[in-house]
């Protein structure tokens, strides 16, 4: 079993307000989780309107299709939203060992 991490940094020049960002926010998280059937939570910048961090992470029995799965999804909301900016994100692969 092999758990994939993916962290997205962006930033959203036009945003105005912390409650845009939210809204905003809540769409992607949203719509990629019902399309990708991946977890995405908000784990950065909280409290900056412009900018944002989102970790997604889901779990699959190959590591290269855990990776495929996180580069879809990098390349979703980058296609998606044109109003956001991609400045930054990772994607790591961590083997779970059964016991």
């Amino acid at each position: 079993m092999h758990v994939g991490i993916c962290r997205i940094r962006f930033r959203l020049p036009e945003n105005g307000s912390l409650k845009d960002k939210r809204r905003i926010l809540k769409s992607i998280t949203s719509r990629v989780t019902n399309r990708f059937k991946v977890s995405v939570a908000e784990v950065d910048d909280q409290d900056l309107w412009q900018l944002a961090t989102l970790g997604i992470s889901c779990v699959s029995n190959d590591k290269r299709h855990a990776n495929e799965i996180l580069s879809k999804v990098v390349a979703y909301i980058t296609e998606a939203r044109s109003e956001l900016e991609i400045l930054d994100y990772s994607i790591e692969i961590l083997p779970v060992f059964d016991l």
